[in-house]
């Protein structure tokens, strides 16, 4: 990508797609196409179409997508296959017809088999049964990596896709009933620091062990990717490392100086035991993780104070 690249970034105003497009800006790219939902409904195909016609960006960072966490997974998952299909084969397609250079396709980490040996490597993708949970937003997730893999094999495109672990950030979603753990946490921990609520509870047993991944580290690897990786496997981003979702209430709580009591509600869900990607691959192209847990947590939870009363 060059400085004056005719660059659309879709879902710039979602987690990732805000993260992107501020690097983008940073490093000096000067020539970003942004829409709004309101201005462009992904899943619209005439609407994507005649997009596509009128502005022929180069290259495109795929970030749209609906996401959540357990709870609306498992209320919505009529909706999270759809739109997130629909929206996917439109900007592939269109891609595609426009001639569009390169196209980096964000998929998840939840794509790969419930018991999946940990940590998991690229090549363990369709080894076994999904997360039920989530297993609509999966499917999802691997029909655009198998898309954007069967065009660069039939019509010789540049669509690359990326497997992000756990996310987190500015930005991110702090909806008690959408959002994903890590900032469902910090809104339960400030909320109850405020309320001088004797105790919070979370989910499940708290022993799942999860990774988180800053989402300024992501939008870096993506950046990255796109200017260095022209191969149509897919490579995961992670930090490499986890922690159980006990010790990361506990950083939470010792981050928003809450003194009271945790508890657990084993009558709810603990998901997938384990997710813990393999970043050997990345880290081979020349690309790690700088942003430390506490660190990214940190600048989340003065993001949400600031910004929580908008």
């Amino acid at each position: 990508m060059e400085k004056g690249s005719k660059i659309f970034v879709a879902g710039h105003k979602g987690l990732v797609g805000s993260s992107i497009f501020r690097l983008l800006q940073k490093q000096g790219f000067s020539n970003l196409l942004t829409r709004s939902h309101k201005e462009l409904d992904l899943t619209d195909q005439v609407q994507v179409k005649d997009f596509f016609a009128k502005e022929k960006p180069e290259y495109i960072f795929l970030a749209a997508a609906k996401v959540g966490g357990i709870h609306a997974n498992s209320t919505y998952p009529a909706d999270f296959i759809y739109e997130n299909l629909q929206l996917q084969n439109n900007v592939i397609h269109s891609s595609f017809v426009n001639g569009v250079k390169k196209l980096c396709f964000l998929g998840s980490s939840c794509i790969y088999p419930k018991f999946a040996p940990q940590p998991m490597k690229e090549e363990y993708l369709l080894d076994g049964k999904l997360e039920p949970t989530n297993e609509p937003y999966a499917v999802s997730k691997i029909a655009g990596i198998k898309m954007s893999q069967s065009y660069n094999k039939q019509y010789g495109t540049n669509f690359i896709s990326v497997m992000p672990t756990n996310l987190y950030g500015p930005n991110d979603n702090f909806d008690l009933q959408s959002s994903h753990v890590l900032p469902a946490l910090i809104r339960k921990f400030v909320e109850a620091k405020e309320n001088n609520s004797p105790s919070v509870t979370l989910w499940g047993s708290g022993k799942p062990k999860r990774e988180f991944l800053f989402v300024d580290d992501m939008a870096d690897a993506c950046i990255f990717l796109m200017q260095h990786y022209n191969d149509g496997e897919i490579v995961n981003i992670g930090t490499g490392e986890d922690v159980t979702i006990l010790e990361l209430a506990e950083i939470i709580k010792a981050e928003v100086g809450f003194n009271g009591k945790l508890e657990f509600d084993s009558t709810k869900p603990d998901g997938t035991p384990r997710k813990l990607l393999d970043v050997s691959k990345i880290r081979t192209l020349g690309w790690k993780a700088t942003v430390s847990l506490r660190d990214g947590i940190r600048t989340t939870l003065a993001w949400y104070r600031s910004n929580k009363s908008k």
